[in-house]
């Protein structure tokens, strides 16, 4: 069942086997995933190295600095994901980013590290993140039969979790021999096997139709028109935009806030942060063992239950947050599973790369204002209150969608 009944569907190119037996796409998730792990090194060594340069307000500007460029270009980095073949932008971005870390390395060797070569380099990373995302949402679609998208995004986002934890491990230990040659180095090897790999190996099974040459703006415009169209679509856009709005500020401030307030020390947070990472891999991997019949219901389920412990979180001795903290993460990597998939594979694909990047640039614009929401609320009330209002809030949004026929019977189907 799709979203855009009369949209022009994917042409099968090439029939691609079982997923469990896919080995081509098990590869590019692991290469995807090796690059996720360079990635993190790169923003350890990013933030390290600002820190070592400058005062912690300018390193966090610096830190800062990609993401509003990114801001900026993403729909146009939408525009271009539903006209012109998705590897083609995936691999100039990467060779950009390769030719920025080669240079900030060249940098390094003749002369110390600057607030200006960072912020250049954060600033060229997010351009490149704007273009990049939008086509790269776009393959999921291309490589996997639509009943096989909650298996693959499974899959996907839990090497992605593992390779980024991996990767800060790693990239902590190597800033700290290495300083930022190493890192951007190490960063720039995983870029070019991943070139390598989309442009040798990486071969779509399905191709999507193409959105029709207009001016960019006219096609930003489409984009959104297509939203007020599709009330399905808009559904899924919301709800995946506002994914990360109510967890993020309660992972990110709130668990550093809740344990200074308790006195459970430094320590306390990295377990509790742990749990939810170890949940998040665990729900993820769920779905690919034991997938509902109803994909998005199971999923706005699982975000209303997530609310409930964010909602918990706030509050009780360590034993109660760690154990939210785990409900936390085993719903998130769930629902996110899920609800990336029935995205995948219901949005109308002429325009997945335009929805992607809306998706996407909810996060960008609004994350920042969560957080300061949630620590107004936490200055100016009890701290249990913003975890209250912020996990009441992510149980009463989900209820929308849950009251819908349709994505209470929406089925991307079975394998026989």
């Amino acid at each position: 069942m799709t979203a855009a009944p009369h949209a022009v569907q994917p042409v099968l190119v090439r029939e691609p086997p079982r997923f469990s037996r896919d080995h081509a796409v098990h590869a590019w998730i692991g290469v995807k995933a090796l690059s996720d792990a360079g990635d993190a090194i790169w923003s350890i060594a990013l933030a390290w190295t600002a820190v070592q340069v400058s005062t912690p307000a300018v390193a966090g500007l610096v830190v800062a600095a990609g993401t509003a460029p990114r801001a900026g270009v993403l729909l146009f980095g939408g525009v271009l994901a539903d006209r012109v073949d998705a590897r083609r932008v995936m691999i100039v971005c990467n060779l950009l980013r390769v030719a920025v870390l080669v240079g900030a390395a060249l940098w390094v060797l003749s002369s110390p590290p600057t607030v200006l070569l960072l912020t250049l380099a954060a600033v060229a990373f997010g351009v490149c993140d704007a273009f990049y995302e939008p086509s790269a949402s776009t393959i999921a679609r291309q490589l996997v039969r639509t009943e096989d998208l909650p298996s693959y995004t499974a899959a996907a986002q839990t090497a992605s979790r593992l390779a980024t934890m991996a990767g800060s491990a790693v990239g902590g230990f190597l800033v700290a021999r290495s300083g930022l040659l190493g890192s951007a180095s190490a960063n720039a090897v995983t870029f070019a096997l991943v070139i390598a790999f989309v442009a040798v190996w990486l071969r779509p099974r399905f191709a999507l139709p193409r959105a029709e040459q207009e001016s960019a703006w006219r096609g930003i415009r489409r984009g959104f028109g297509h939203l007020r169209e599709m009330p399905t679509t808009r559904t899924l856009v919301i709800a995946l935009s506002g994914l990360n709005l109510a967890v993020g500020p309660a992972v990110g401030i709130g668990i550093a806030l809740r344990a200074h307030d308790a006195g459970w020390g430094a320590r306390a947070v990295g377990i509790l942060e742990a749990c939810i990472g170890l949940g998040a891999a665990v729900g993820a991997l769920s779905v690919a063992r034991w997938r509902p019949r109803h994909e998005a219901r199971a999923g706005f389920v699982a975000l209303a239950v997530q609310g409930a412990a964010i909602v918990a979180l706030g509050s009780g001795p360590v034993g109660v947050a760690g154990a939210a903290c785990l409900v936390v993460g085993l719903t998130a990597g769930y629902a996110s599973a899920l609800l990336g998939a029935t995205f995948a594979g219901t949005v109308d694909p002429s325009y997945l790369g335009r929805m992607a990047s809306i998706t996407r640039l909810g996060d960008d614009v609004f994350m920042p204002l969560a957080m300061a929401a949630f620590g107004v609320l936490a200055s100016a009330t009890a701290l249990w209150v913003p975890f209250a209002v912020f996990g009441a809030a992510m149980t009463l949004l989900m209820t929308v969608p849950l009251r819908n026929p349709l994505f209470r019977e929406l089925s991307l189907g079975r394998r026989p």
